[in-house]
């Protein structure tokens, strides 16, 4: 993945800031997944491998995969003892059933084909073997609309909206349970499940905004005004989030988690 899609140029912010947020609904994610000693695990998407991490705790044998190198270089200096390959759901290179269990944590709204991404997540699956995965299912909130206030005013809402969808082309699609489970059950799993969670993540404001460059809508406007450009921007967003929000910052987000079972 190239250009202002790519997570390359954000990866340590993101470690800096994000991981240690994340880490509660992948410890989550893992739990459910029901990982156990000595399985083999594949974590697609894996980032800066917090999810495979925790996934190491029962003693499991895990491999992690992305498909940006910055990723995954930061990852590597954060979690030496990770395993991780560059690679993308669509074409995994691994032979079919290699794995006991696969995770996914906040990856399948990014899929360009996700039926795709997903026929071939349980093809390395073993007969028995559990997929489970997270997608964000939070509305907007005031956080949200301040900062999408501010983005659409350097950026028309057409360009900003055609920009979305080209990065997460299934978020709003996959906010609802009903259609991860719909697409999990599609992809030839059963015994599918869904629940949804509720998290408050807790950041020191100027933190907080400085985090929100790491998204898909930070990097668009990033890639749209240039360097110079965005750091005057990224400051007028400090100011106006300070004028309308207590510091430190309480960011309450809702996590579907979903799991089934390769017969």
């Amino acid at each position: 993945m190239n250009g202002w899609r790519s997570y390359d140029d954000v990866a340590e912010t993101y470690e800096r800031i994000h991981a240690p947020r994340l880490a509660e609904p992948a410890r989550d994610l893992v739990e459910i997944a029901q990982i156990g000693v000595g399985a083999r695990v594949l974590d697609v998407g894996t980032g800066t491998g917090v999810a495979a991490e925790i996934a190491t705790a029962p003693g499991a044998d895990v491999i992690g995969i992305d498909g940006s190198l910055g990723m995954l270089r930061v990852g590597r200096a954060a979690r030496p003892a990770v395993r991780t390959v560059a690679a993308t759901a669509l074409d995994l290179p691994f032979r079919d059933a290699s794995f006991d269990a696969i995770i996914a944590n906040f990856v399948i709204a990014h899929f360009t084909k996700y039926q795709t991404a997903l026929f071939d997540m349980v093809r390395v699956l073993r007969p028995g073997g559990r997929m489970t995965l997270t997608a964000w299912a939070d509305i907007d909130d005031d956080l949200t609309r301040t900062w999408l206030e501010l983005v659409e005013g350097v950026v028309p809402r057409e360009v900003l909206s055609a920009a979305m969808a080209e990065a997460l082309p299934w978020r709003e699609r996959f906010r609802n349970r009903e259609a991860i489970q719909e697409a999990l059950t599609d992809a030839g799993l059963r015994t599918v499940r869904t629940e949804v969670k509720r998290y408050r993540f807790r950041y020191g404001l100027a933190e907080y905004v400085e985090g929100l460059g790491t998204w898909a809508t930070g990097r668009f406007v990033r890639s749209m005004l240039g360097p110079a450009a965005f750091e005057s921007f990224h400051e007028r967003a400090k100011k106006v989030f300070a004028e309308r929000f207590a510091d430190p910052v309480n960011d309450f987000r809702e996590v579907v988690f979903a799991t089934g079972v390769k017969p």
